[in-house]
């Protein structure tokens, strides 16, 4: 259970970026998309809007499609290698896209990169009229831009979209001081302040996304992605990484 000096109780946050890592989809496979991890994970999505009255921005990471970048990277350039990934974040929505409306709640695609068949353009504007009438915004495709990962696109979306919080949802409880499966001695974090975070290089975010965060003070919390829909309980686990 969380430490009480946990502040992410004390005020219900009305709007929250999830960003969920590529292990979302895939469930226990090693590959491609779980359909079963998949519909329990719309059910948590749709509890957190339909119940707890949260509006709800959805990045996602997307190496379940195209693990092997790194080998592609030998022999095609990194802007190549970047935009089959954002392509990659548009498949892997699609899919969850049509989980959550089968549950009865509106989604909206929208996507840095024009591909006007499947999803809108990313508009500001538009995008906050859909939280409003409490529709799902998945963002999808990155910034639009190679060279910048999700991780910087999740923090972009959730400041551009005027969000209490981003919270990341990964195969792990809490972030740790280092890998808790390679290690047994791993150090867990209840609260950490993101200065303490970018000094010891945890695996929060990449570097230049967390920075983004604490110049602009938004706030973090990482937990596992199964607890999502426990999240602003005191029954969850996970780490809050501070700005103050």
């Amino acid at each position: 259970m969380v430490s009480t000096k946990h502040h992410i109780h004390k005020k219900k946050p009305k709007r929250i970026l999830l960003k969920l890592s590529w292990e979302a989809l895939m469930g226990q496979q090693n590959y491609w998309i779980d359909v079963k991890f998949l519909s329990e994970l719309a059910k948590k999505i749709v509890y957190l809007s339909k119940y707890k009255w949260i509006e709800l921005v959805i990045v996602i990471w997307w190496w379940n499609i195209f693990r092997w970048v790194q080998w592609a990277a030998k022999w095609l350039d990194r802007a190549s290698a970047d935009y089959m990934g954002m392509l990659a974040t548009v498949m892997n929505w699609i899919a969850l896209w049509d989980a959550i409306e089968k549950l009865g709640q509106e989604v909206r695609i929208m996507s840095a990169i024009d591909i006007p068949k499947v999803a809108e353009p990313f508009i500001r504007r538009r995008a906050l009229k859909h939280l409003k009438k409490w529709r799902v915004v998945i963002c999808v495709a990155w910034t639009g831009n190679p060279y910048f990962t999700t991780d910087s696109a999740a923090v972009l979306r959730a400041l551009e979209l005027n969000c209490d919080y981003m919270v990341k949802g990964t195969k792990v409880d809490w972030v740790y001081d280092k890998d808790p499966i390679k290690f047994k001695d791993a150090k867990k974090f209840d609260v950490i302040n993101v200065d303490e975070a970018l000094k010891r290089w945890l695996r929060v975010m990449d570097q230049s996304a967390i920075a983004l965060a604490k110049d602009e003070k938004l706030p973090i919390f990482v937990c596992k992605i199964e607890d999502i829909d426990k999240i602003w309980s005191k029954k969850i686990n996970g780490t809050l990484v501070t700005t103050e």
